[in-house]
């Protein structure tokens, strides 16, 4: 069994689907986002979308930052997770304005004073006013702060986005097919609307992240921020304090900031992608949970999904890997490893979308491509290994 399994995760959700396998699957099953006819406006030709997603355990890191440095500005960055993973899966289904967001957070109250929630909503206000810049509006409509330490230790940050969109301009990802390229936008760098270097984590697999990079000085002055029923061999095996500098990056950065680096947003290359060659984009997968895997679950039909042009893996991932010692295969399943948005499109409209990407300061190039095949299964290619997931 995997670290991350033992620690009470799983990258593929499998007892969720099971759980959801009945539930109506919306109108388009092979959508990232399941779309409803527009209850809202009785508009046969618009379908609306209700959305769910949060920060995950990385509201951990951003609280083991905090009580160890004083630096409140990491719960900015812990909002900036919480909508984007919101924003980007709406990205997926060609969604990129007059968006409703409501917040969702839990807290401990006698561990997450006042002071921390300020700090979570004046980053919501700070991103969608830096978003609305390029295009993309998103209006904060407030949410729900809970006060439940009988459930949760430390804090959970959430939000719930709303839209409705007219049917002809959504991706469906119906028109993925065999002969498409895959244009991959990079997860890490600076783009031109980021302050700082993006270590390209995201919010996926931090609970692996956490524990594996950083020591048992964090089990010991910080019981709140684990499961006690853990074993003792899966929490906190690191060598890592959060402060420690890391090497050979663009910009200095310490161990807790490379970890707690926002999670990139897209939209504002989506946005100018889609208005521009909205017909030549056959499909969209956000590589979050289940990273380079995840676009099995979204494929049309039996294809074969071939990636053997990612992007080299940037420092963090390498730092996670020979802190966990996990192997390429679960490296892949659990992390985005560099590239986190695909764009499934034909070979003529490639070049000019990683264009419009590196015009923005997010690196972009074609990462792999889709075949005919008899089954759904992807063939990766990294560092001369080949891993075939189905």
């Amino acid at each position: 069994m995997s670290l991350y399994n033992q620690r009470g995760v799983s990258a593929q959700k499998e007892d969720v689907h099971q759980a959801i396998g009945n539930i109506d699957q919306g109108l388009y099953p092979n959508a990232f986002c399941k779309m409803y006819p527009d209850y809202l406006g009785g508009d046969k030709d618009w379908v609306n979308v209700m959305h769910a997603d949060g920060a995950g355990t990385k509201s951990i890191l951003a609280y083991l930052y905090w009580k160890e440095t004083g630096d409140l500005s990491v719960w900015k960055g812990i909002a900036q997770d919480a909508v984007v993973m919101n924003l980007d899966d709406l990205l997926c289904i060609g969604v990129y304005d007059n968006i409703v967001f409501n917040s969702t957070i839990d807290r401990n109250k006698k561990k997450i004073p006042g002071e921390v929630l300020k700090a979570i909503i004046e980053g919501n206000n700070e991103l969608f006013e830096t978003l609305a810049k390029t295009g993309v509006h998103i209006h904060y409509l407030g949410g729900e702060t809970a006060d439940v330490g009988d459930v949760v230790r430390t804090i959970a940050v959430n939000g719930t986005m709303t839209v409705r969109w007219p049917k002809n301009k959504l991706i469906t990802n119906d028109k993925i097919q065999p002969g498409d390229f895959i244009v991959g936008l990079s997860s890490f760098g600076k783009a031109v609307y980021e302050d700082h270097y993006n270590s390209g984590i995201g919010s996926n697999g931090l609970t692996s992240a956490r524990h594996d990079l950083i020591g048992k000085h964090y089990a010991k002055n910080f019981p709140e921020s684990f499961d006690p029923a853990l074993d003792d061999a899966v929490v906190y095996i690191g060598k890592h304090r959060l402060t420690d500098a890391v090497s050979d990056l663009p910009e200095q950065r310490n161990a807790g900031q490379l970890i707690l680096s926002p999670t990139r947003t897209y939209a504002p290359v989506l946005c100018e992608i889609l208005l521009k060659h909205f017909d030549a984009v056959h499909g969209l997968i956000h590589c979050s949970g289940g990273g380079q895997t995840k676009c099995l679950k979204y494929l049309p039909g039996n294809m074969r999904v071939i990636k053997d042009n990612l992007f080299a893996a940037p420092p963090i991932f390498n730092l996670i890997q020979q802190a966990s010692k996990a192997d390429y295969r679960e490296m892949f399943q659990v992390f985005n490893m560099g590239c986190r948005m695909e764009i499934y499109t034909d070979a003529d409209n490639t070049e000019a979308m990683i264009q419009i990407a590196k015009r923005w300061g997010v690196d972009a190039q074609i990462i792999g491509r889709v075949e005919a095949a008899g089954e759904k299964s992807l063939l990766l290619t990294y560092d001369g290994e080949e891993i075939v997931y189905q």
